[in-house]
């Protein structure tokens, strides 16, 4: 069913006050990742005032905007095209030309393309005006509840690879801020397994099908995950968000008796973290994977 457009327009024009749209400015918009309802009334604004839309794909963006009863040109700028396609807005911005980028959905440039049209647009000495909205990330990050964290990154896909994405996820154990990964729903439960093998102890929230019918939200230790997921088929399909809560060092030196501590700060000073850690294990008693998340966040606490 199509949204009464000139309604939506009265709506966002009295929001906007004295917002001003320029022209020869890219206006990077927001849309939503799975429920239209969360589509903002300046979004819709801009989206009916510029010339042209700029977006991953046509089709995506032909229903949304249908939706919203607009009618736009549409210019497709995805992954594979995007030097050459931003090349081409430049010079229609140049012109004068009011142009929106979209991605698929939530905010472009964060996992989806767009940083590469912004910082073009921006060496041409143009403006880009952001319109904020969804944001899939954001999003998980607000339902977490991850308390002790001193920020967070934003990590996107893991490398599709075995040995790759091993050493991807190993390098983000131990951190003291969230951590936010996406990833497809072929490959949850390889992930899943991962983790509960790398790290039973760390708390991940599963972001499952966010603002959509079906979305969920579980929150557990990661060695826990593995039965969670099988138990239920339903479990396994949609779009997934992960947080990776933050891991205090001290939460974990409690975890680990001191005379392994020990050991494993001797043995880490000249051994990689891995071998230490195996020895560590085997003269103290103590735990490895313990022992390998406290090596990790000593690892971390020494960067940051």
């Amino acid at each position: 069913m199509n949204i009464d457009a000139s309604l939506l327009l009265q709506a966002a024009a009295a929001a906007a006050g004295t917002q001003q749209y320029p022209k020869a400015t890219l206006y990077v918009v927001a849309t939503p990742i799975g429920n239209l309802a969360d589509i903002s009334l300046r979004a819709i604004q801009a989206l009916s005032l510029v010339d042209a839309v700029a977006c991953e794909d046509t089709r995506v963006t032909a229903g949304l905007l249908r939706h919203l009863g607009l009618h736009k040109p549409f210019i497709s700028l995805h992954q594979h095209n995007e030097h050459e396609a931003a090349a081409q807005l430049v010079q229609r911005l140049q012109a004068g030309e009011r142009i929106a980028y979209v991605s698929d959905a939530g905010t472009p440039a964060v996992s989806d393309p767009g940083a590469v049209l912004v910082a073009a647009v921006q060496a041409a000495g143009l403006r880009v005006l952001p319109l904020p909205g969804a944001s899939a990330a954001v999003t998980a990050l607000s339902t977490a509840g991850d308390a002790q964290a001193q920020g967070f990154r934003f990590v996107g896909f893991l490398p599709a690879k075995g040995q790759e994405r091993r050493a991807a996820l190993q390098a983000l154990l131990g951190a003291p801020y969230s951590q936010v990964l996406f990833e497809a729903p072929h490959r949850i439960v390889a992930l899943i397994d991962l983790l509960a093998e790398l790290a039973p102890a760390q708390k991940v929230s599963v972001c499952r099908e966010l603002t959509k019918q079906f979305e969920t939200v579980h929150t557990a230790p990661a060695g826990e995950l593995p039965a969670w997921l099988a138990a239920d088929a339903q479990r396994e399909r949609g779009e997934f968000v992960l947080v990776l809560h933050a891991q205090a060092v001290a939460a974990i030196d409690e975890e680990v008796p001191a005379e392994a501590q020990r050991v494993l700060k001797l043995l880490a000073a000249e051994l990689p973290l891995k071998q230490a850690v195996a020895l560590a294990a085997e003269i103290s008693g103590a735990s490895r994977n313990k022992l390998y998340e406290l090596g990790l966040a000593w690892k971390k606490a020494r960067e940051d």
